[in-house]
């Protein structure tokens, strides 16, 4: 199966911008991705222009595609970047994206060099980008998580209104499962896996598994113009969709494809 002339489920080791000039409109589902920024990590010198980046991303997605991306801001004097936040806006207001929402990424953080001046980071943001007028796609059961109080019957859901007045409140079955909300937690500590540590910045399989489950079909296509270790490539593989991704870093190519023939050999899935 080709998407142009390019065959997917491959990852390309070039960069993303001249591979997805390649790309027709309107073809790819989601993406999920987390950039190379503000030089967080030694990155084999390579650099990235996050508003081309944008501006292709909104093209190939369909009316309704979703793109995440995985970001944090270095701290500088005592400052932070603010790259997430001029990169939210700058897809807002200068490419055409919707915010959709902005998930906060709960990790467990480092207390590193900066740790007796400064709070430790314990979060990365999500910022969700929405092509169109609503997404073409979501479903959150995949994600949601256990009620402390499901099953039991309780009373609640009075709210304040505008005016002041107070709604009455109800007596009902809590549901045993709920809507994750905003902060979703990731305090695994890693994945140990011992090839995608190869790899300097990586972030959970769970992440793109999860916003692969919400935003993309079955049988759909996933984009990483950033593929990295290949962690949205095996997320793909286990939810049974397509992917293609773009790695200018031939290293890490190779150590994506090594866990790619892993997975495949696992799902039997192509």
């Amino acid at each position: 199966m080709k998407i142009g002339n390019l065959e997917i489920n491959r990852i390309y080791n070039e960069d993303c911008i001249i591979g997805l000039k390649k790309i027709p409109n309107n073809s790819i589902d989601l993406v999920v991705t987390s950039p190379p920024y503000d030089n967080l990590r030694q990155y084999n010198g390579f650099s990235v222009d996050l508003h081309k980046t944008g501006e292709e991303i909104f093209r190939v997605l369909k009316e309704g595609g979703i793109a995440v991306m995985v970001m944090q801001d270095q701290t500088i004097n005592y400052g932070k970047t603010l790259t997430t936040f001029r990169t939210i806006v700058d897809w807002v207001d200068n490419i055409g994206f919707k915010l959709f929402e902005t998930i906060i990424y709960r990790k467990h953080g480092t207390e590193g060099a900066w740790w007796k001046n400064r709070f430790r980071v314990d979060h990365e943001y999500m910022p969700i980008f929405l092509k169109g007028k609503k997404p073409q796609y979501f479903n959150k059961e995949p994600v949601k998580i256990p009620s402390k109080h499901g099953g039991k019957i309780m009373t609640g859901s009075g709210n304040r209104k505008t005016n002041g007045e107070t709604t009455k409140t109800v007596r009902r079955m809590i549901n045993p499962t709920k809507c994750p909300g905003t902060v979703w937690n990731y305090l695994m500590a890693g994945d140990k896996n011992p090839l995608k540590r190869l790899h300097p910045a990586v972030f959970p399989d769970k992440i793109p598994i999860d916003f692969i489950r919400v935003f993309c079909p079955e049988g759909g296509i996933v984009l990483d113009p950033f593929m990295g270790s290949g962690s949205t490539a095996v997320a793909a593989i286990k939810t049974k969709r397509n992917f293609i991704g773009f790695e200018i870093s031939e290293e890490y190519v190779k150590i994506a494809e090594k866990r790619i023939q892993i997975e495949i050999s696992q799902f039997k899935l192509f």
